[in-house]
């Protein structure tokens, strides 16, 4: 981390912070806290996967998996806070636009705490760019680059 971004301040939501910014919510809001954010810069944070979540029940029966999809859209989910947390865009709305070079490394099971970061690559108008990596005990599950618009 450079000095510059050391001297920011660091932002933190729990789960009512980020319901403020994203119009999301169950079964589908897919972040349970950020711990950390520098708006306009980068965002780090958190789901707890449980086996209570529905979707166990058939991805796969006797063999939970936490789909790779679902990791998309919760970085999908906390890159757009990246840009919510800042005043001038509070209350617009991030629409996922875009993907490239997707990897999945590992698999994700329930009692997994998924960790999420994302930093900010590129702002055009109304345009964004993400890097952003799920890691499980600090192996990498997903890798990704996203392009979101603001409206």
């Amino acid at each position: 981390m450079t000095e510059e971004l050391a001297n920011e301040e660091k932002l933190s939501f729990d789960i009512l912070g980020i319901m403020k910014m994203l119009p999301h919510r169950y079964p589908f809001l897919l972040v349970d806290r950020i711990t950390e954010c520098v708006p306009g810069k980068y965002v780090k944070g958190y789901k707890n996967i449980t086996m209570n979540e529905d979707l166990f029940n058939g991805h796969f029966p006797n063999n939970p998996i936490f789909p790779g999809v679902l990791q998309i859209e919760a970085l999908a989910q906390i890159s757009a806070c990246i840009l919510l947390a800042k005043p001038e865009y509070a209350g617009k709305l991030v629409l996922f636009a875009g993907i490239d070079g997707v990897k999945f490394k590992r698999v994700v099971r329930p009692g997994d705490k998924l960790e999420f970061y994302a930093e900010l690559i590129k702002l055009k108008g109304p345009f964004g760019k993400t890097k952003v990596v799920a890691s499980v005990d600090g192996e990498v599950a997903c890798e990704a680059e996203l392009m979101c618009a603001l409206k």
